[in-house]
């Protein structure tokens, strides 16, 4: 009997044990049975206690052996001696056994709880994104409507778009599955859909519809109602959802900012009486603060709060019309093809050599092919020259400060680019609203949203009249209204531009008259402006929390670093013989030092990504954040400590 047939059973024993746990599977959209699910966890879990059990047997002999050499107890952290029963059995072996063990069975119902759990959260994850997208999906499906299209219509073709309008679109999904391969009709479909979605807003949206569709009502007019109402209620939801992003701000300033800090001093003090070791203080620095802070980073991206990214498929259609028909090649031709695809392959290097700084404004990214080569020859080239005679700590000192140089090199010019790109960017969606109702006026009075472009190239819109005369450009080379629109996606690449252009469109490609349609995308545009102004001015003040808060760590872990680190060291041993600076000449200084320094730079990139995800929504926002901090720390500790 398989693994899954015996999970089934223990599963068909307490079904309501694991109702909860299925339903959520459901509406998280796994795609995966429960036995399975089950089966996977089991053999995950187990895997895992293996592994900890491994790494638990090397972790406990390395802090028994380093405890237990200065004790003559098995029970050392109590100065007990071992049982008389167990003195056959050495005590380094046994205490490595039950360490083994204990760590193995935390591991595993550790890894099969969070396994439990899950789905849970995916299911809530989703729950957010759906809500954060309704409103774009609803507009999409109202300019179809007023076009004629019909509701099965309206679903396949948003289903479609699932890389602008994301899980919305994923949900519709399953109404054209359960038409297109269970045979419902779409009332039946759509009401499987409301038991299912994770979205309590969704759920309400799609009964009120369905009152709408029985009812013999006007989709249309209530479409267009539900797109007002949700940018709306945007404004609400975006207030609700800043006062959950400043508490998390503030739990993160305080356990890892402020926390670590008054850590450090209990340990340094605690360290020059004998009761933490410098293996204590490396755990702070090496794990607890990255660990947090990842976590900290996971909670706010679980919350939908990262940048919006977006992927815009394209369908190429091949003609086989005279596939039967024999070509006769023709030797000039098939050389001139031959030209077209070598300028194809080198087209972008040459944009690339021509116009380096404009092409690594649109793509931020290829800084990383040019920046991690550098870095890596800049790095050889300084540990080539190292003296060979150096002893060790002046070694590791200087390699420190090498390898922040290094990762300096790598994410300055990131950082830069995708400032310039951003700003770029923004400059486009902030001129978008008005482009738009530009559009929709020209449109009122009876012109064609192509002659409409032909007006507006004369306007003065910014960066946006740049990209309009583009459009235009294109269509006179024969592209028509739709296909220029998607070129000037692909050349800003956001998901605010590549939602307008998708609505746009497809509107275009259902009625003449769109001037609704646009008033509508222009109004999304402009609120979309709007909260993210909002979102900018009040996570500003946690951003400076941040910084002064990494200024003050830096400012104490220089005071303890030049005056009271120092002042230890100069104190002789016969006034530190007795007392409680008793194990004073045994206090590793340098160690400490070192830790403290490692310390402020784990901080300093750390504490800057979080502040650009909480600020921008965007990791790659804190990346100009974690420079400045690591120069400053780099300063701190070269030049002023």
């Amino acid at each position: 009997m398989n693994l899954n047939a015996l999970v089934r059973r223990w599963v068909l024993r307490d079904p309501l044990r694991y109702r909860d746990l299925h339903a959520s599977m459901i509406s998280s959209r796994a795609g995966i049975t429960l036995e399975s699910y089950l089966s996977r966890l089991f053999v995950l879990a187990f895997l895992g206690g293996i592994a900890a059990a491994v790494c638990g047997w090397f972790i406990a002999g390395f802090f028994i052996h380093y405890e237990i050499s200065g004790t003559s107890g098995f029970f050392f952290f109590l100065s007990l001696d071992m049982p008389p029963s167990m003195a056959g059995i050495p005590s380094p072996v046994l205490l490595q056994s039950v360490g083994c063990i204990l760590f193995s069975v935390l591991v595993f119902f550790l890894i099969y709880f969070v396994g439990l759990k899950y789905p849970g959260l995916a299911t809530k994850n989703r729950s957010t994104r759906i809500n954060l997208t309704l409103h774009n999906a609803v507009a999409y499906m109202y300019a179809m409507r007023r076009g004629g299209a019909q509701l099965i219509a309206i679903f396949e073709s948003i289903s479609e778009n699932a890389g602008i309008y994301g899980e919305v679109a994923y949900e519709f999904r399953q109404v054209i599955r359960d038409t297109g391969f269970f045979g419902y009709d779409v009332v039946t479909a759509v009401r499987h859909l409301m038991e299912t979605t994770p979205s309590q807003k969704f759920r309400e949206f799609l009964q009120d519809m369905l009152s709408v569709i029985e009812s013999g009502g006007n989709l249309t007019t209530f479409f267009g109602d539900r797109v007002r109402l949700y940018q709306d209620e945007a404004r609400l939801e975006q207030k609700n959802f800043l006062n959950v992003l400043g508490l998390v701000a503030e739990g993160y300033v305080t356990l890892f900012v402020a926390g670590p800090l008054f850590l450090i001093i209990i340990m340094v003090v605690m360290g020059m009486m004998g009761g933490v070791e410098v293996v204590q203080f490396s755990v702070v620095t090496y794990a607890l603060l990255p660990i947090g802070s990842f976590i900290f980073i996971l909670l706010i991206d679980m919350m939908g709060t990262k940048a919006e990214v977006y992927e815009r498929y394209t369908k190429k259609r091949q003609l086989n019309e005279y596939s039967e028909i024999t070509l006769e090649e023709s030797g000039n031709e098939q050389q001139s093809f031959a030209q077209l695809v070598r300028y194809d392959r080198i087209r972008d290097i040459r944009q690339w050599v021509s116009h380096p700084v404009a092409s690594f404004i649109d793509n931020y990214k290829l800084t990383l092919l040019v920046t991690v080569p550098v870095a890596a020859v800049y790095l050889v080239l300084v540990l080539v020259q190292i003296p060979a005679h150096l002893d060790l700590e002046t070694f590791i000192d200087f390699v420190d400060d090498q390898i922040i140089i290094a990762m300096l090199i790598i994410l300055i010019p990131f950082g830069v680019f995708y400032e310039l790109w951003r700003n770029k960017v923004r400059s486009i969606e902030s001129l978008l609203p008005e482009f738009l109702e530009r559009m929709a006026g020209i449109n009122e009075v009876g012109l064609t949203v192509a002659q409409a472009i032909s007006i507006l190239v004369n306007a003065q819109l910014g960066l946006l009249s740049y990209e309009i005369r583009k459009i235009k450009l294109d269509m006179d080379w024969g592209s028509n209204f739709s296909e220029a629109l998607v070129r000037f996606e692909h050349r800003v690449r956001t998901a605010l531009i590549g939602r307008t252009v998708v609505l746009i469109t497809k509107a275009s490609q259902m009625s003449g008259s769109i001037s609704e349609v646009l008033h509508i995308a222009g109004s999304d545009a402009r609120m979309n402006e709007i909260l993210r102004k909002e979102r900018s001015s009040e996570m500003f003040i946690y951003t400076a929390i941040v910084y002064l808060s990494f200024f003050v760590f830096i400012f104490v872990v220089g005071v303890i670093s030049v005056q009271f680190l120092p002042m230890l060291t100069n104190l002789t041993s016969t006034q530190a013989q007795i007392g409680p600076l008793s194990r004073l000449g045994a206090f590793p200084f340098m160690a400490i030092g070192r830790l403290l320094y490692h310390t402020c730079l784990i901080q300093a990139i750390l504490s800057g990504l979080i502040a650009g995800q909480m600020g921008e929504g965007s990791l790659g926002a804190g990346v100009k954040h974690s420079c400045i901090l690591l120069i400053t720390a780099l300063i701190a500790f070269n030049v002023l400590i």
